[in-house]
């Protein structure tokens, strides 16, 4: 059986608090020629919220299994991820999730992943995906574009450089 085996690459979780009882500091006037500098994005706050819709759902005090079938819809907001499924499996004693027919997982941004079965192995951050009988495991991936450098601009688009004998 062919298994395709992914490493996610996941931004740092970021927990961060605002200590709001701090005075504001005053900030200095921009000079006129110095650019402006751009805020940081805002930091991510991981919820561990994991939203489950389905059919039929039940869990197993004693194995520490959760099981959702038919019509599975998971909703992981700190990793803006999508999944569905038949069935999904959470294996909380191995930290393990088991997807199971027809899954699709998209996260935002465009990263796609559809094959027959996924395992998702929640502390190192991998998954496997398995293909159904007799066919191959589909995936899209984004891969971030650097931005372009002035260093990498042609000499001849300066207008110095074109008036030059």
């Amino acid at each position: 059986m062919a298994a395709l085996l992914l490493t996610a690459a996941v931004e740092p979780q970021v927990a961060a608090a605002q200590d709001l009882a701090a005075p504001a500091q005053p900030t200095a006037a921009p000079e006129a020629d110095t650019p402006a500098v751009q805020p940081a994005p805002p930091a991510r706050v991981s919820t561990g919220l994991v939203t489950i819709e389905s059919d039929q759902q039940r869990a197993d005090q004693l194995t520490g299994v959760i099981t959702a079938t038919g019509n599975v819809r998971i909703v992981y907001p700190d990793e803006r991820v999508v999944a569905t499924a038949r069935q999904a499996q959470y294996f909380s004693k191995e930290n393990r999730v088991v997807l199971s027919g027809d899954v699709d997982i998209v996260q935002e941004g465009g990263n796609l992943i559809r094959a027959e079965r996924v395992v998702y192995l929640v502390d190192g951050e991998r998954l496997i995906a398995i293909p159904p009988t007799g066919q191959q495991v589909f995936s899209r991936v984004r891969i971030p574009q650097k931005p372009a450098t002035s260093a990498t601009a042609p000499a001849a688009a300066t207008p110095a450089a074109a008036a030059q004998p």
